[in-house]
């Protein structure tokens, strides 16, 4: 399997749209530059293309830079124009959020056709355009180009530190899509290994007690396409917790089907699914009695350097277990969808060099004890890879859901059917060239900037108010700032740092809550 790196492009960073800072409604982005060969990213095809020739990671020195723009399994064509990137505002009240800023152009994400994100696509679906509509703005996206089936998740754009640098503490922009199902092959159930005795505390330990409880997800929507993803299991009752990414092809009139290790396979259907924090649950039909849930860890007490233990199925190959460590923690990432309802994903990730690739999207992240920290979720990749698809592989760069977050969220879901995010009440830009999460001076349709009575209201906030931190986490822009709400729950009191006419203050904040993602 080999991950190429063609076409990759290193344009310059996009200034991003104002954005809401809690359960966004989806909003228009910048437009970065497209690559220029095949791998362009979501975005508005508005922004200038810079493509070198020879990809490359961006250089540390640039403050933003658009590291690898592969996302799409063949060539697509990149935007035309040279306009400079708009930033319009969005209201926080309102929801989905927009892709990821910044993005290259024309990558496609969940569900857009194409093919390479966690879960989704085959043609490419293009990102955002920049219409300056704010979080629930309908986005404005070229056609997608006609493309191959479905079958494998995951698939990364990653878009820079959005300040000076290079990645540390800049916020990465994921975009995470589906295998090329054509381009895939049929391979027989691994081994797991489970007839070979190895101590509870090694590796080998460890998969052989969570690999039964871990399976394959494949997801087909009305219209024939779909995606395979991971899942593991949640409780006896038969709850598996994913990616929404990986079921949303068959939420609206579409098959699910889970296989576990032992080839057993059962049907399944979508109890619920959260687009903002890419989470969902599915419930296996006629469930067996003897699941064994796997043990949940705490994600705030892992350790940057500490082992971790992914396991998966990467370009369909079920029942693969990599190994690695926790690379960097807190770290903000957005993914995208690309198709014209898109709605982004937002969180603090705990981030593991343990090789992740299409296919993984929704399986666990574990620790040396054998305990789920995480869900893995999205990747950074360089470009385009091999196995016949033109997909992306991993460079030890993976990125997975803390499980405290998606413990929540999977509850939230099992007992309501919909999800519940902490919001602030305010709309917050996503332009990268603040040093913070400016709150916009005008909300979108005439709406309210601050809404009235609301968390933010409430706290004292205006219009213009720069937040620089949250609680102890530094803030360095709107999407850093959403990932580290959502992190919280609804009624949770934060304290606010703020810049306002050269001076800093602080303030508490109790946040707000939205049901649902419409």
């Amino acid at each position: 399997m080999s991950t190429e790196n063609e076409g990759t492009a290193v344009p310059p960073a996009p200034s991003a749209p104002p954005v809401p800072v809690d359960a966004p409604a989806a909003s228009a982005q910048p437009q970065p530059p497209a690559p220029h060969t095949s791998h362009p990213a979501p975005g508005s095809p508005e922004a200038p293309a810079s493509a070198p020739e020879a990809p490359a990671a961006p250089p540390a020195q640039a403050p933003a830079p658009v590291t690898q723009a592969h996302q799409a399994p063949q060539d697509q064509p990149a935007p035309q124009g040279g306009e400079a990137p708009r930033t319009p505002t969005a209201p926080d009240a309102s929801w989905p959020p927009p892709p990821p800023p910044g993005t290259p152009a024309q990558t496609p994400a969940y569900g857009a056709g194409g093919g390479d994100g966690f879960g989704h696509g085959d043609g490419p679906g293009e990102g955002a355009g920049g219409g300056a509509g704010g979080w629930g703005a309908a986005y404005q996206q070229p056609a997608p180009k006609p493309g191959r089936g479905r079958g494998g998740l995951l698939a990364g754009v990653l878009i820079a530190a959005l300040v000076a640098g290079g990645l540390g503490g800049g916020l990465g922009y994921t975009l995470a899509r589906n295998n090329d199902g054509n381009g895939s092959t049929t391979v027989s159930a691994s081994d797991t290994g489970g007839s070979v005795k190895r101590d509870a505390g090694t590796v080998a330990g460890v998969a052989a007690k969570a690999l039964p409880s871990t399976v394959t997800i494949q997801a087909e929507g009305s219209n024939g396409e779909g995606g395979t993803g991971t899942g593991f299991v949640f409780d006896k009752e038969g709850h598996i917790v994913t990616n929404n990414h990986v079921v949303a092809e068959a939420v609206d009139g579409g098959k699910l089907s889970a296989t576990f290790p032992d080839g057993k396979k059962y049907d399944a259907q979508v109890v619920g699914h959260a687009q903002g924090y890419d989470v969902a649950v599915i419930k296996l039909e006629n469930a067996p009695s003897d699941l064994n849930p796997l043990p949940l860890g705490d994600s705030d007490k892992v350790a940057v350097g500490d082992s971790t233990i992914a396991i998966g199925a990467p370009f369909g190959l079920s029942n693969t277990v990599t190994t690695g460590i926790i690379s960097a923690k807190n770290r903000p990432v957005a993914s995208s969808d690309g198709s014209a309802d898109s709605k982004a994903s937002y969180m603090s990730a705990l981030q593991t060099d343990a090789s992740i690739n299409p296919g993984n999207s929704g399986g666990p992240l574990l620790d040396a004890q054998g305990n789920v920290i995480g869900i893995n979720s999205a990747i950074q990749s360089t470009g385009n890879g091999g196995f016949g698809t033109g997909q992306a592989g991993s460079i030890g760069l993976g990125f997975a859901i803390p499980i405290n977050q998606a413990e929540f969220v999977a509850q939230q879901l099992i007992e309501n059917g919909k999800p519940v995010y902490a919001k602030i009440g305010a709309s917050v830009s996503l332009e990268e060239t603040t040093n913070g999460a400016k709150l916009t001076e005008q909300g979108v349709g005439g709406s309210d900037p601050v809404e009235k009575g609301g968390p933010a209201d409430d706290a004292g906030l205006k219009p213009g108010d720069v937040i620089t931190k949250l609680d102890d986490r530094v803030i360095d822009s709107g999407p850093t700032l959403i990932g580290e709400i959502w992190t919280h729950k609804p009624g949770d009191e934060v304290t606010v740092t703020y810049e306002r006419g050269g001076k800093q203050h602080t303030t508490e904040v109790t946040l707000g809550s939205k049901v649902g993602d419409d």
